[in-house]
């Protein structure tokens, strides 16, 4: 078993009562039904944008944020449909929707609402800072201490939203397997086995984490418009609302970077988002760890990952089965009866020997009775 991993590549996203996890273009949603089963659907994503593109620094983080935005939007509308308790009637929109685009309503609606969301994630994040900040402008002559105010109301708007969501009880499930979701990447990247034991005894705070990507967008939001700065009001919210993909693709880099970094400064600058983490992630219980491991076994062999395939085969593969168990021997019992025969050369003339006083004792007895028969008649010639 080795102790420690590079970065497995695998990420995920916690939904209502499970947890998707994707591998490349590969992705898998566990769900707890009510009922109290596992159920894993397994699909493709490929997202926006060519391979190409997909390899360009920066302009990756842009495709991937909107990518994530996209595929989280679908699972936890997967994730919703099992809990849905309502008759599952069509609302009227959903009647003029599916009238209008047909097949391809529900994609529609899927670009809106992801729309939708950055246009207000944008709005509350970004431009609302920067009209909070500039109410102090008359207080504060210098453009670099009201960026840095700017930044700090950004973030405590971050917190305050991730706050007031926690205290719902819904999310604070999802919030435990947001936990579940980074225990069993980090057992997978730690060596350990996969199981339910090892899961709950590794952390649940993750260099990769959304949380910590959203914390990198706002400090680097900093950075940028502390040197970045025009004299119109108008343009400085342009500004704003433009950079924003070129902040998210620099903190992807840096995310990227720090998931497959072991570096003391990376870990140090890597710190305040494992603190956030602390908000969005909770334990979770022995049940939502096997929806976590079911998602993850079914987009990624973390065995062959961790190389246990050659040094620690599983029980199954140790034991052969009776038929394997039956051609394994065979073959050995032919080997060794034909070495018996081509390496005993001694035991042979040894058989041969033992057989010929057998054949001679028959021919020696039938010589003595054919003597005694020739001395009977000459008696009894003599007689004569």
């Amino acid at each position: 078993m080795k102790k420690a991993c590079k970065s497995s590549g695998i990420g995920g996203q916690a939904v209502l009562e499970g947890i998707m996890m994707k591998n490349q273009e590969v992705y898998s949603i566990g769900v707890r039904k009510p009922d109290g089963e596992i159920e894993v659907n397994l699909s493709t994503h490929e997202g926006i944008g060519n391979k190409k593109l997909k390899k360009i620094p920066i302009i990756r983080g842009v495709i991937n944020f909107v990518d994530s935005l996209v595929l989280g939007m679908r699972c936890l509308t997967f994730s919703a449909s099992f809990y849905d308790e309502e008759e599952n009637q069509p609302s009227k929109a959903d009647v003029v929707l599916q009238k209008l685009f047909k097949d391809r309503a529900e994609k529609i609606v899927m670009g809106i609402t992801v729309a939708f969301s950055i246009v207000m994630a944008v709005a509350i994040f970004m431009v609302l800072p920067y009209y909070l900040a500039d109410v102090l402008r008359r207080y504060i002559v210098s453009d670099t201490v009201l960026a840095v105010v700017e930044g700090a109301i950004r973030l405590l708007l971050f917190i305050g939203y991730v706050l007031l969501i926690s205290a719902m009880k819904d999310i604070q499930r999802v919030f435990q397997y947001h936990g579940a979701e980074h225990k069993c990447i980090n057992c997978i990247e730690t060596g350990l086995e996969l199981n339910v034991k090892n899961v709950r005894a590794s952390s649940k705070h993750h260099k990769r984490c959304g949380t910590s990507f959203m914390l990198i967008v706002m400090v680097i939001s900093i950075i940028f418009f502390v040197f970045i700065r025009v004299e119109s009001p108008i343009l400085r919210v342009v500004f704003r609302v433009a950079l924003v993909p070129v902040i998210a693709g620099v903190s992807y880099e840096f995310i990227r970077f720090a998931g497959n970094s072991n570096n003391i400064i990376i870990r140090i600058l890597s710190l305040p988002g494992m603190w956030l983490q602390a908000l969005t992630t909770k334990e979770p219980d022995d049940g939502m760890i096997e929806v976590a491991i079911a998602a993850v076994e079914a987009v990624f062999d973390w065995r062959a990952y961790q190389g246990r395939s050659e040094e620690e085969p599983s029980m199954e593969e140790a034991v052969p089965s009776e038929e394997t168990a039956e051609q394994i021997e065979e073959p050995e019992e032919t080997e060794e009866a034909v070495r018996s025969e081509d390496v005993s050369p001694i035991e042979v003339p040894a058989q041969e020997e033992s057989r010929e006083p057998k054949e001679a004792e028959p021919k020696e007895d039938f010589d003595k009775d054919l003597e005694e028969i020739r001395d009977i008649e000459d008696i009894l010639e003599a007689e004569k």
